[in-house]
């Protein structure tokens, strides 16, 4: 019985936990090159966007200092990896009126790679 309840509550974790980026890491940090020109990867180091150290998880506009636009202040989004992915197919259609003039990432596994590398900053 004990191992009918543990095999039940495992399946409903499961279930119930995000899926984490089908990304490869590795190619992440290539792919984030792109990314490099504005974001910087350590934490505290804002350019002309902010730190993406530690977004994973993060809720937007929330770093101390950093001018974000009105659009982003009231985006009230969490980077969580279904955010992000939704984002950086296209900054501009997800949060009209944004400053982050990046067309976007099309392809999707440079999305997930991006995003798997992005959720090893911390």
């Amino acid at each position: 019985m004990k191992r009918l309840v543990l095999s039940a509550v495992i399946t409903i974790l499961a279930a119930a936990t995000p899926a984490l980026a089908a990304g490869d890491v590795e190619a992440g940090k290539v792919v984030f090159k792109k990314c490099a020109v504005c974001h910087a990867p350590e934490a505290g180091k804002n350019k002309i966007g902010p730190s993406l150290w530690a977004v994973v998880g993060r809720k937007s506009a929330s770093i101390e200092g950093f001018s974000y636009s009105t659009a982003m202040k009231g985006a009230n989004k969490v980077w969580d990896e279904a955010t992000l992915h939704t984002y950086l197919e296209g900054p501009a259609k997800m949060v009209p009126g944004t400053k982050m003039a990046f067309p976007g990432l099309k392809e999707e596994k440079d999305r997930d790679d991006v995003i798997a590398y992005l959720a090893t900053l911390k």
